[in-house]
């Protein structure tokens, strides 16, 4: 099993970054790379259909929230990805006054593509997510 995990801190609140990735429904607002999101059912359980440019759809369902701990957890359940058994966290977390430490983690098998290019690929997708929530919350 790969592992991923990206940690970087960002110049706003836990509240106020919280408030923008807790919509799970809501990723498109502060990811650019997003051209429409439709979610089926409500909190744990419910699955986004994320489409992106060049007619890719990729479908995702949420595992677990922690609003006390600012986390949540989803796991890919369709789509053009080369890992199976892949289940990401996002936890926001209080730094120093004014500031968050932002833990974008996940776990997976690689299914038709290397482990070096899987890992690659998904802190690729982690360090572009948090740039964007960066700029979404200054």
């Amino acid at each position: 099993m790969a592992e991923v995990r990206v940690e970087q801190e960002v110049a706003a609140s836990p509240e106020s970054i919280w408030e923008v990735v807790r919509d799970f429904g809501g990723i498109k607002r502060w990811n650019p790379g997003i051209e429409d999101v439709e979610v089926e059912g409500s909190g744990v359980g419910s699955v986004r259909t994320i489409k992106m440019g060049g007619g890719i759809e990729l479908q995702e369902r949420l595992e677990h929230v922690d609003d006390v701990g600012r986390s949540f957890s989803y796991s890919i359940i369709a789509g053009p990805v080369p890992v199976e058994n892949y289940l990401a966290s996002l936890t926001i977390h209080e730094a120093d006054e004014g500031h968050s430490r932002i833990t974008w983690q996940s776990s997976f098998d690689p299914k038709g593509a290397p482990e070096a290019d899987c890992v690659a690929l998904f802190t690729g997708v982690y360090e572009g997510g948090i740039a964007a929530l960066r700029k979404a919350v200054a």
